[in-house]
């Protein structure tokens, strides 16, 4: 396994043309909306806080693993929406902890409101090279730190459109792209790169709001507009265009259960691969508390090595003006 994993790393690390995504994926993206957009900050009308686990191809050793916490409420001024996003992602021998303010302005737009989004924060990105077992004594001059980390400033952007029946958002959430590079001279390294998300979801009554249909798709993009970097090495990114697509039922404001799938918009041109089919739930309590879980089916060659990707998901939601809790806002 640990063969397995260190390839795997070696890929995404450092590979040039099959360099991947780097921000967390998450199944249930909608649990923690905040952590790719900054305009959703106060969205729900109320104090909302999410906390959300992922375990990503459980059964290698050193894959994936993801942790986030999200808080945002509007404030007195009802077209003000603040909150804050905090993150933590550990694959392998390395490590991402960020955490970042976001600010939201909200207008009125037809039946909707559209909402502005700014955040700013930081992100520490280290690795101890001494995790991995090299098969060449002389190894590249990338590992002579063995120990690099890196606190890395950023600021991102996003815009969000809503009404009760359907939400349309865009967002970049780290805008500025960092070398990972501490002195190697080699024409190929790590580099940070900037990731964009477009999100458009409904929520259709079946039978009024006992039943409701909430179809929804989320676009990730990495490096989109890095083709106008000056250093060459850094325009052939390699990554897919991921899609998300997801189908799910609203029972009773309660029971939501859903399924979804996610691939590369360039597996349909066999030039990548089908990545997984999902399964989730989740339910609201009436004390405003919120549970679920989702599981991922890997559709990849890891397949066998791995056992699957599992998500766990636990929030909370309060209403200031009734001082009660209320039924839980579609999106």
């Amino acid at each position: 396994m640990r063969k397995i994993f260190t390839l795997l790393c070696f890929v995404f690390v450092f590979g040039h043309s099959a360099f991947s995504q780097q921000d967390p994926m998450f199944t249930k993206y909608m649990f923690n909306s905040l952590q790719y957009n900054p305009a959703y900050a106060g969205a729900k009308d109320h104090l909302a806080i999410g906390l959300l686990y992922r375990n990503q191809w459980w059964g290698i050793d050193g894959a994936p693993v993801s942790q986030t916490f999200t808080i945002h409420t509007p404030l007195k001024n009802e077209r003000v929406g603040v909150g804050l996003s905090a993150y933590n992602d550990v694959i392998g021998p390395t490590n991402q902890m960020g955490a970042n303010l976001s600010y939201a302005y909200r207008i009125p737009v037809g039946r909707g409101k559209l909402a502005i989004g700014l955040q700013g924060g930081v992100t520490n990105w280290r690795a101890d090279w001494n995790k991995l077992t090299l098969a060449d004594s002389n190894p590249d001059e990338a590992f002579f730190d063995a120990t690099p980390s890196f606190w890395l400033p950023n600021f991102g952007a996003g815009l969000y459109y809503y009404t009760k029946r359907f939400y349309l958002g865009l967002s970049s959430p780290h805008l500025i792209e960092y070398d990972l590079r501490a002195s190697a001279t080699t024409e190929i390294w790590a580099r940070q790169y900037r990731h964009y998300y477009a999100t458009i979801g409904g929520a259709i009554p079946i039978k009024g709001d006992m039943i409701v249909f909430k179809p929804s798709l989320l676009v990730k993009n990495v490096g989109l507009l890095s083709n106008f970097n000056k250093d060459d090495a850094f325009q052939d990114i390699g990554a897919p265009t991921e899609v998300d697509v997801d189908i799910s039922f609203l029972f009773y404001e309660a029971l939501w259960i859903g399924t979804s799938f996610r691939t590369a918009i360039e597996a349909f041109n066999d030039t990548s691969s089908f990545d997984s089919v999902d399964l989730w739930a989740a339910y609201y309590l009436k004390s405003g508390l919120r549970i679920g879980a989702a599981y991922d089916y890997t559709l990849t060659k890891l397949q066998s090595p791995a056992r699957g990707t599992f998500e766990l998901m636990l929030g909370y939601e309060f209403n200031y003006r009734s001082k009660q809790i209320v039924t839980p806002r579609y999106f």
